[in-house]
């Protein structure tokens, strides 16, 4: 075992109090969960579920949600199968809450790295496989996890530049954990190779894809769609989706001069972090007189320029109710790099996708789509206000959208890939014994 990983589980074994205090100091602050944050420490109310059950951990919200539609059809297929996942934060928790999942599937906040409160988590809930989805990978628990003799995956995991540089330092360290697993199913030969360069088993590792390529579309609500709808009316609309504070004053600039051009343009913006906007709406009001937020109820009105998308599981509506999505973290702010969302989200329900040139955690992604003419990269505000102007003309749309269709249509081997690896997990739990 490297050296620096017997280190951090040397102080792990008295970190307690550490994790304690930080769960107090967080739920002050208003960042955990009111009843349920105790889960960290694993102390829990739900009693487990009879038969086989999988335990998939994912970071927050994008990861999670990438897991619906495998976990669906696995349930699908598994009539007696439990699912329990695990993540961090509350966006999380209630963007999952927001997809109705079936009542086999449960969610618990992940335990802390910590020996006890994962020997806590184990012996209450009795996991069947470990799968983590990307690349959360906490030593604690994944080496717990394998002394427990779980089966484990390691899924839709990808390496970006700047955390391959990040883990090279740790290159060891990172090896070690990552030969834990069973099987490792990367997204793209570049990660495949990073990972080998980082000390992971090549024997373990196979190239999958990107499992959201492969996502349904996200949910509906028909009836809340029409209502807004009839309040937009026929006035044109565009949505900025999963931005982040640090480049929305550049794309409230973009929304101001594509206005001037385009009369009665309605910008729909959805903030990635909800506890974030209240500087959006601060940086809307410095720039436009008319301003609305869904949080407080506040309609859309003939005035109205700028309405804030801020509640959580909603993005399927925003993008059903705009031709027009510019996918955010991706324009150039500062000296932090922006890191890309999902393209495939809006993709799916027929929007043209446009996106800044930051994308390394997509870049995959981007990469298909770019290749089929399925996006539009702007390089700032200024371009994104032309992009907005011209895609006002449906024609102008009209490639960009089949493009992206084609890239749609050609990639549903990565959630064949992921089912197969599952059903490879589940055919060795073993089957229950008759009392």
């Amino acid at each position: 075992m490297p050296l620096l990983l017997r280190l951090y589980l040397g102080f792990a074994a008295i970190s307690g109090p550490f994790w304690r205090w930080m769960l107090r100091r967080r739920l002050a602050q208003g960042k955990e969960h009111a009843t349920r944050a105790t889960e960290k420490l694993g102390q829990y109310t739900q009693p487990r579920p009879e038969g086989p059950l999988l335990w998939f951990h994912a970071v927050s919200v994008g990861e999670a949600l990438a897991l619906i539609t495998l976990i669906n059809r696995l349930l699908a297929a598994y009539p007696a199968l439990n699912i329990l996942i695990t993540t961090h934060s509350v966006a999380s928790e209630q963007a999952l809450a927001a997809r109705n999942l079936p009542s086999r599937v449960l969610h618990q906040f992940a335990p802390a790295d910590h020996p006890a409160i994962l020997g806590r988590f184990l012996a209450r809930w009795r996991p069947d496989a470990l799968i983590v989805a990307e690349a959360d990978l906490w030593p604690v628990m994944l080496t717990r996890a394998h002394r427990a003799g779980l089966p484990m995956v390691l899924m839709n995991t990808h390496v970006t530049p700047r955390r391959y540089r990040r883990r090279r330092r740790m290159a060891r360290t990172n090896g070690y954990l990552m030969n834990l697993f069973d099987r490792i199913l990367v997204q793209d030969a570049e990660s495949l190779e990073m990972f080998k360069d980082l000390g992971a088993p090549a024997s373990k590792m196979s190239v999958m894809g990107v499992l959201k390529a492969a996502s349904d579309p996200l949910p509906d609500l028909p009836d809340e769609r029409a209502r807004l709808a009839a309040e937009i009316g026929d006035r044109p609309v565009w949505l900025a989706a999963s931005t982040w504070a640090v480049e929305e004053p550049q794309i409230l600039d973009a929304a101001i001069a594509a206005a001037e051009t385009v009369p009665g343009l309605l910008c729909l913006i959805a903030p990635r972090q909800p506890k974030a906007c209240d500087q959006t709406e601060a940086a809307a009001r410095a720039r436009f007189a008319y301003v609305a937020r869904r949080s407080r109820g506040e309609p859309i009105t003939s005035q109205t320029q700028v309405y804030i998308a801020d509640t959580i599981g909603e993005m399927g509506l925003w993008y059903r109710l705009s031709p027009i999505a510019f996918v955010g973290n991706s324009l150039p702010s500062g000296p932090q790099p922006m890191t890309g969302h999902n393209p495939f989200e809006p993709a799916a329900l027929g929007a043209m996708v446009l996106h800044g040139p930051e994308v390394n955690s997509f870049a995959e992604a981007y990469a298909w789509l770019k290749a089929e003419g399925g996006t539009l990269e702007v390089a700032d505000g200024p371009a994104l206000a032309r992009a907005i102007i011209a895609a006002q003309d449906p024609a102008f749309r009209r490639p960009y959208v089949e493009g992206a269709s084609r890239v749609l249509a050609a990639n549903m081997h990565p959630l064949d890939e992921a089912l197969a690896a599952m059903e490879a997990v589940i055919a060795q739990i073993p089957a229950p014994t008759a009392d």
